[in-house]
Protein backbone atom coordinates (compact mmCIF):
# COMPACT_ATOMS: atom_id res chain seq x y z
CA UNK A 1 0.00 0.00 0.00
CA UNK A 2 1.21 3.44 -0.71
CA UNK A 3 -0.70 7.23 -0.32
CA UNK A 4 -0.72 8.61 -3.90
CA UNK A 5 -2.31 12.02 -4.87
CA UNK A 6 -5.15 11.25 -8.18
CA UNK A 7 -2.09 12.71 -10.20
CA UNK A 8 0.91 10.43 -8.65
CA UNK A 9 -1.33 7.42 -9.05
CA UNK A 10 -2.37 8.42 -12.27
CA UNK A 11 1.41 9.27 -13.06
CA UNK A 12 2.43 5.73 -11.65
CA UNK A 13 -0.15 4.03 -13.88
CA UNK A 14 1.46 5.88 -16.98
CA UNK A 15 4.90 4.56 -15.99
CA UNK A 16 2.85 0.78 -15.25
CA UNK A 17 4.50 1.10 -11.82
CA UNK A 18 0.72 0.03 -10.86
CA UNK A 19 -2.65 -1.20 -11.88
CA UNK A 20 -6.11 0.29 -11.36
CA UNK A 21 -9.20 -1.29 -13.81
CA UNK A 22 -10.98 1.25 -15.71
CA UNK A 23 -13.31 2.52 -13.15
CA UNK A 24 -10.66 3.44 -10.60
CA UNK A 25 -9.29 5.60 -13.54
CA UNK A 26 -12.04 7.25 -14.18
CA UNK A 27 -12.30 8.00 -10.65
CA UNK A 28 -8.69 9.06 -10.43
CA UNK A 29 -9.06 11.40 -13.18
CA UNK A 30 -12.29 12.78 -11.65
CA UNK A 31 -10.60 13.37 -8.44
CA UNK A 32 -7.58 15.42 -10.49
CA UNK A 33 -10.16 18.17 -10.52
CA UNK A 34 -9.24 19.12 -6.96
CA UNK A 35 -6.21 20.27 -6.01
CA UNK A 36 -6.85 19.40 -2.23
CA UNK A 37 -8.97 16.95 0.23
CA UNK A 38 -10.92 20.31 1.27
CA UNK A 39 -11.42 21.06 -2.22
CA UNK A 40 -12.99 17.69 -2.28
CA UNK A 41 -14.86 17.57 0.78
CA UNK A 42 -16.69 21.39 -0.39
CA UNK A 43 -18.08 20.11 -3.73
CA UNK A 44 -19.04 16.89 -2.07
CA UNK A 45 -20.81 18.51 0.83
CA UNK A 46 -22.12 20.94 -2.08
CA UNK A 47 -23.85 18.74 -4.36
CA UNK A 48 -25.30 15.65 -1.58
CA UNK A 49 -28.71 16.20 -1.97
CA UNK A 50 -28.54 16.66 -5.74
CA UNK A 51 -28.58 13.05 -6.43
CA UNK A 52 -27.04 10.35 -8.46
CA UNK A 53 -27.87 7.96 -10.71
CA UNK A 54 -27.12 3.82 -11.51
CA UNK A 55 -24.29 3.35 -14.21
CA UNK A 56 -23.75 0.11 -16.00
CA UNK A 57 -20.79 0.29 -18.18
CA UNK A 58 -21.68 -0.97 -21.53
CA UNK A 59 -18.37 -2.23 -23.29
CA UNK A 60 -17.85 -2.36 -27.16
CA UNK A 61 -15.46 -4.31 -28.23
CA UNK A 62 -13.58 -3.08 -31.42
CA UNK A 63 -10.73 -4.66 -34.03
CA UNK A 64 -8.21 -3.36 -31.67
CA UNK A 65 -9.30 -2.57 -28.18
CA UNK A 66 -12.18 -2.01 -26.10
CA UNK A 67 -15.33 1.29 -25.41
CA UNK A 68 -16.48 1.23 -22.06
CA UNK A 69 -19.49 3.40 -22.93
CA UNK A 70 -21.55 4.94 -20.06
CA UNK A 71 -24.58 6.71 -19.82
CA UNK A 72 -24.95 9.74 -22.32
CA UNK A 73 -22.50 8.70 -25.11
CA UNK A 74 -24.18 8.16 -28.41
CA UNK A 75 -22.98 4.51 -28.73
CA UNK A 76 -24.78 4.00 -25.24
CA UNK A 77 -27.89 1.33 -25.48
CA UNK A 78 -31.18 2.49 -24.34
CA UNK A 79 -31.85 -0.38 -22.47
CA UNK A 80 -28.55 -1.93 -21.15
CA UNK A 81 -28.01 -5.00 -19.96
CA UNK A 82 -27.46 -4.34 -15.79
CA UNK A 83 -28.35 -7.62 -15.22
CA UNK A 84 -25.91 -9.72 -17.75
CA UNK A 85 -29.06 -11.92 -18.24
CA UNK A 86 -29.52 -10.91 -21.76
CA UNK A 87 -25.80 -11.78 -22.61
CA UNK A 88 -25.58 -8.06 -24.34
CA UNK A 89 -22.18 -8.57 -27.03
CA UNK A 90 -21.79 -4.91 -29.10
CA UNK A 91 -18.83 -5.70 -31.43
CA UNK A 92 -17.48 -4.11 -33.82
CA UNK A 93 -14.63 -4.67 -36.94
CA UNK A 94 -13.61 -0.66 -36.87
CA UNK A 95 -10.85 0.30 -35.26
CA UNK A 96 -11.00 2.18 -31.67
CA UNK A 97 -9.25 5.29 -33.77
CA UNK A 98 -12.10 5.28 -36.50
CA UNK A 99 -14.85 4.87 -34.13
CA UNK A 100 -13.20 7.68 -31.94
CA UNK A 101 -13.28 9.51 -35.35
CA UNK A 102 -17.13 9.37 -36.37
CA UNK A 103 -18.16 9.62 -32.78
CA UNK A 104 -19.49 13.37 -31.67
CA UNK A 105 -20.97 12.93 -28.07
CA UNK A 106 -18.53 11.13 -25.54
CA UNK A 107 -18.59 9.34 -22.24
CA UNK A 108 -16.25 6.55 -22.30
CA UNK A 109 -13.40 4.60 -21.67
CA UNK A 110 -10.92 3.92 -24.43
CA UNK A 111 -9.25 0.72 -23.83
CA UNK A 112 -6.31 -0.58 -26.27
CA UNK A 113 -4.44 -3.17 -23.83
CA UNK A 114 -4.21 -3.25 -20.12
CA UNK A 115 -1.58 -0.55 -19.97
CA UNK A 116 -3.24 1.83 -22.33
CA UNK A 117 -6.38 3.58 -21.06
CA UNK A 118 -8.35 6.88 -22.26
CA UNK A 119 -10.81 8.87 -20.82
CA UNK A 120 -13.13 10.86 -23.01
CA UNK A 121 -16.18 12.78 -22.32
CA UNK A 122 -17.45 15.78 -23.59
CA UNK A 123 -21.10 15.75 -21.82
CA UNK A 124 -22.52 17.84 -19.66
CA UNK A 125 -22.58 15.97 -16.04
CA UNK A 126 -25.78 14.77 -14.45
CA UNK A 127 -27.13 16.28 -10.80
CA UNK A 128 -23.88 19.00 -10.32
CA UNK A 129 -21.28 15.77 -11.06
CA UNK A 130 -17.63 16.91 -12.18
CA UNK A 131 -16.76 15.32 -15.27
CA UNK A 132 -13.44 13.69 -14.62
CA UNK A 133 -10.38 14.89 -16.49
CA UNK A 134 -9.56 13.94 -19.95
CA UNK A 135 -6.19 11.57 -19.80
CA UNK A 136 -4.93 9.34 -22.07
CA UNK A 137 -2.24 6.98 -21.28
CA UNK A 138 -0.70 6.03 -24.30
CA UNK A 139 0.34 8.40 -27.24
CA UNK A 140 -2.87 8.15 -29.50
CA UNK A 141 -5.15 11.19 -30.36
CA UNK A 142 -8.35 10.36 -29.12
CA UNK A 143 -8.90 13.91 -27.58
CA UNK A 144 -8.41 15.20 -31.29
CA UNK A 145 -12.13 16.36 -31.92
CA UNK A 146 -12.85 16.84 -28.14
Amino acid sequence: FQWSSPPGAIERFKSQEIWFPPPQFYEFCRLCNFSSLGELHKFSSARALEGCERWMPVVLSAADGAIQLLPGDELYPEDPDYTGEKKMIMSTDKKVEDLMKEGGVFHRMVIKNINSLAVCVNIQAKYKHINPLMMKCDNSDYNSRL
